[in-house]
């Protein structure tokens, strides 16, 4: 019998959007485990610290029973090394997101042959990133239908919406 298929969804997540969300479920369904692994940067400020992105990450996503929720520093080939993951899932909005990620899937290949697999966001959702989504709240904008219900609570709140 075949080893289950662990990818890991790395990201920043701050805050996990619309976007990320339809990856993460379409990777649950192609895949035996997923892990949400958000990037921990000491030299980046972000608007939620990194136990808040992580409780509001596994809200988020608590519907889907194969999906874990982590954190990393460092290199994500390393945690991929040190957690039995074989894959990276990422998903793509345009093609300079391929331009960007390319690069790295082919070093992380070179240097611990763990394979990357890219999805194209659902074109209703190709225009939404998390800096984006800062910005037009910080504008007084509703950000329905760009983030979790649970997540636009919470960014509101941080925002002083």
């Amino acid at each position: 019998m075949a080893e289950p298929t662990r990818v890991v969804c790395p990201g920043s997540f701050d805050p996990m959007t619309n976007g990320h969300l339809d990856i993460v479920e379409r990777a649950a369904r192609l895949f035996d485990e997923v892990v949400v692994a958000v990037l921990v940067n000491e030299k980046k400020q972000g608007l939620f610290p990194i136990p808040e992105r992580l409780e509001l990450i596994a809200e988020v996503t608590s519907h889907l029973p194969n999906v874990k929720v982590d954190s990393f520093h460092g290199l994500l080939v390393d945690y991929c090394t040190d957690h039995g993951i074989t894959g990276i899932v990422k998903g793509l909005r345009a093609a300079s997101d391929f331009d960007y990620e390319l690069p790295m899937a082919h070093m992380n290949d070179h240097m611990t042959k763990v394979d990357t697999v890219f999805l194209a966001t659902s074109p209703g959702l190709s225009f939404v990133s998390s800096s984006l989504v800062k910005e037009i709240v910080k504008g007084g904008a509703d950000a329905s239908g760009l983030v979790p219900d649970a997540v636009r609570t919470r960014l509101n709140a941080a925002l002083g919406r």
